[in-house]
């Protein structure tokens, strides 16, 4: 276990330049989620952030196939907070005020519908999938944390991302988790109590679950957090001595299709015009080279 904040591994589809002045503190001044120059950027994407490690490739490729374009610049938020984005136009970073004008969207497909319900609508299809979730233990497994009925033990605090600030994630894993229990004839009301917190043993994120789920087990907050697998495998790839993943019932810690483990869907569409990079970004998300991507990132296409 650490107190010390963990230091991630930069994230920008652009280089920054030679000499440029660096200033950021882990522990407290730092930006993780918003990625590239926002006032000389050509494109400007939105996308929520659980599968920001395959974004941020897809998007580097891209850059690689246009080097005529003037950069990408990119934000991996919450579906809530991105909403507000498009009604406001802005996002207050800290003493920072941003004004975003968004050129593509990836989100779940209720950002759109609730987009379409404040007036916006844009074209969507669907694009990606995650393959379900699974537990992120810290390295060793202190706890002896072995599936799910190891999350009914007294000694074990469980991390779950926020059901206000991140509803469509918090759905995912609560759902997932009661329907296991049920299948497996546990306590269902008993995983109810304890994942809305009653009994004391359960840790809410605040507002960014794919950057405080790891903070919460590495500083020795949380024994075990709830994750897309897609989540998880990508922390065990930059923090290797830091965590490995458990399955939900015990076996194969990557999971594979089943009644309980309930997966989540992802869209992309153009927000406006798309302006002039808009449709050829769509087109490179839809391609087969971004398949290869997010498959290495442990996501899948819709129909996969």
């Amino acid at each position: 276990m650490t107190d010390d904040p963990l230091v991630w591994p930069p994230e920008n589809p652009w280089p920054a330049a030679p000499g440029d002045a660096l200033w950021c503190h882990h522990g407290s001044n730092i930006v993780l989620d918003f990625h590239g120059d926002p006032a000389h950027a050509e494109i400007t994407v939105l996308s929520d952030g659980n599968h920001h490690m395959a974004l941020e490739e897809a998007l580097k490729d891209f850059a690689r196939a246009h080097p005529k374009m003037n950069g990408v610049f990119y934000l991996t938020l919450p579906p809530g907070v991105l909403l507000q984005i498009f009604m406001r136009g802005a996002v207050q970073l800290g003493n920072l005020r941003l004004q975003v004008k968004p050129h593509v969207l990836v989100s779940p497909p209720g950002l759109f519908s609730a987009l379409a319900q404040n007036g916006r609508t844009f074209q969507h299809a669907p694009f990606m999938r995650s393959r379900g979730n699974v537990l992120l233990v810290r390295k060793g497994n202190p706890k002896s944390i072995r599936d799910v009925g190891s999350l009914y033990r007294d000694d074990v605090r469980l991390f779950i991302s926020n059901p206000s600030t991140e509803a469509a994630s918090h759905s995912v894993y609560r759902e997932t988790l009661l329907r296991l229990c049920e299948i497996r004839s546990m306590d269902v009301d008993g995983m109810a109590r304890r994942l809305d917190g009653s009994d004391g043993h359960v840790m809410y994120g605040r507002t960014i679950h794919h950057r405080e789920a790891p903070q919460a087990l590495a500083s020795g907050c949380a024994d075990a957090a709830i994750l897309y697998h897609h989540l998880a495998l990508r922390y065990t790839r930059v923090f290797p001595e830091l965590f490995e993943v458990v399955a939900l019932d015990g076996g194969d810690p990557q999971p594979g299709a089943s009644p309980w483990n309930v997966t989540s869907r992802f869209h992309a569409g153009l927000a406006g015009d798309g302006g002039q990079w808009g449709d050829k970004m769509l087109q490179h998300l839809m391609s087969a080279r971004v398949t290869h991507i997010y498959r290495n990132h442990g996501l899948l296409r819709p129909d996969e």
